[in-house]
């Protein structure tokens, strides 16, 4: 699947988020329809702190649609860990990151290898 952009309103949701659960992390499963992030799913017994995020995969949903991840880095840091790098793999494709000050710019997408993405942000 060949994904190519994000709907604005998802992705403030996202900026929202992390700002909501500052300074804790939080985790959330994209979900594209025709290359275009549209939505997000919240696993259950998600387990958070402010140095990490983590779910059990047997709780992800079962769905083709799955483009990857997103979550917070309440320290600011837009770059994936090392730890990060080990969980892109085994989720999707595209990972976002957003962080402080959770505004419009405040985000960066990368592939499982730590490459930038590059996604249009799209209304």
């Amino acid at each position: 699947m060949a994904v190519h952009g994000i709907r604005k309103d998802l992705l403030m949701t996202l900026l929202a988020l992390g700002e909501s659960q500052h300074p804790n992390e939080f985790i959330a499963i994209l979900r594209e329809e025709e290359g275009i992030i549209e939505e997000f799913d919240l696993a259950p017994g998600t387990r958070v702190n402010e140095f990490s995020a983590s779910f059990s995969h047997d709780m992800m949903p079962l769905d083709t649609h799955v483009a990857g991840s997103a979550h917070s880095h309440p320290n600011g840091v837009l770059m994936p860990s090392d730890a990060d790098l080990r969980f892109f793999g085994s989720v999707g494709r595209y990972h976002i990151i957003v962080g402080p000050p959770y505004t419009e710019d405040a985000w960066r997408c990368f592939y499982p290898d730590g490459t930038p993405a590059r996604l249009e942000v799209v209304p």
